[in-house]
C-alpha cells in the first residue's frame, strides 16, 4: 500500500500542479469562459487515455499464460523502474522552466487551434503523468495485494490534491520545490526496488546467472520474509541474502544516476 500511494501521490501532486499552472494562465488571458471549460475537457480526456493504457495493460495480461505472461510483467517492472528514472531527471533539469514553457505552450496553442488547442495541451500533460502512474501501479501489482494497493491509489491521489490545495491557498508554509526534491530521491530508491524485483525474476527463471548466491547473509539483522522486513523489501530493493548479480546491476543503476543526477544540475 505504502509504494502505491507514494507513487500516486507524487504523481497526481505534479498533474495537479500543472493544471492550476494551465488554469492561472487562463484566468489571466481568457476572459470568455471557453478556455476554462476546453481545459476541463482535456483534463478529463488526459485521464481517459490514461484508463485505456490501463485496460490495455490489463487486456494484454489476459491474453498471456505461463513463460510469456512472467516476461510481460518482469518487463514491465524494468519499464516503470526506467520511467520512474526518466522522469525524476527529467524534472529535475527541466522543473524550473515548466511553468514558463507550459504557458509557451498554450499561448501557442491558443493561437493555432483556439480552445482545442488548449484542451490538446492539457489532454497530453495529464495523461502522460496519468499513463506514468498506470505503468507504475501495475509493476506495483506484481508483488502485492489487489486491495492494498486498491487504498493506497485512493489515499495517495486524495492526498496529492490536499496538497495541491494546501499550497494553492498558501494555508501553510509548505516549501513545494524541496518536497518534490525529497519526493525525487525517494522514487530512485523505489525505481531501484522494481530494478531488483524484475532481477529477482530473471535469476528465478534462469535467464540471468546469480554469479554467486548468496554474496552475505543479514537475515539475523533484518529478515525479508517477515512482514516488517517484506516492506523495507519493496520499498528499497534490501535483500537479506543477495546474489552478486543483483548487488552489481544495482550498484550500475545508482551508478549511473547519480552521474546523470549531477549532469543535471550543472545543466
Amino acid at each position: 500500500m505504502g509504494n502505491a500511494f507514494f507513487v500516486v501521490w507524487r504523481e497526481s501532486l505534479e498533474a495537479f500542479l500543472i493544471a492550476g499552472i494551465l488554469f492561472a494562465w487562463l484566468q489571466a488571458n481568457d476572459d470568455t469562459g471557453k478556455g476554462k471549460r476546453a481545459l476541463f475537457l482535456g483534463l478529463g480526456a488526459g485521464v481517459g487515455l490514461a484508463c485505456l493504457l490501463g485496460w490495455a495493460l490489463l487486456g494484454v495480461q489476459d491474453e498471456l499464460t505461463g513463460e510469456a505472461l512472467d516476461m510481460f510483467q518482469t518487463a514491465t517492472l524494468f519499464v516503470a523502474a526506467g520511467l520512474i528514472t526518466q522522469m525524476v531527471l527529467w524534472m529535475r533539469k527541466h522543473g524550473r522552466t515548466m511553468k514558463a514553457r507550459l504557458h509557451a505552450e498554450l499561448s501557442s496553442a491558443a493561437e493555432r487551434s483556439g480552445h482545442l488547442g488548449v484542451a490538446v495541451v492539457a489532454a497530453l500533460a495529464v495523461a502522460r503523468e496519468g499513463a506514468e502512474t498506470v505503468i507504475f501501479l501495475y509493476g506495483l501489482a506484481q508483488g502485492g495485494e489487489m486491495s492494498a494497493l486498491a487504498f493506497g491509489t485512493v489515499t495517495g491521489l486524495a492526498v496529492a490534491a490536499l496538497t495541491a490545495w494546501i499550497t494553492a491557498k498558501s494555508l501553510a508554509r509548505l516549501n513545494i520545490a524541496l518536497l518534490l526534491r525529497l519526493s525525487s530521491i525517494l522514487l530512485l530508491v523505489l525505481a531501484s526496488a522494481l530494478l531488483v524485483a524484475a532481477l529477482d525474476r530473471l535469476i528465478g527463471a534462469g535467464y540471468l546467472p546469480p554469479l554467486l548466491d548468496p554474496v552475505w547473509d543479514t537475515s539475523l539483522l533484518l529478515d525479508d520474509t517477515t512482514k516488517g522486513g517484506k516492506l523495507i523489501a519493496d520499498f528499497s530493493g534490501y535483500r537479506a541474502r543477495p546474489s552478486l548479480s543483483e548487488l552489481l546491476v544495482w550498484a550500475g543503476y545508482w551508478a549511473v544516476v547519480l552521474f546523470a543526477w549531477r549532469r543535471t544540475s550543472r545543466g
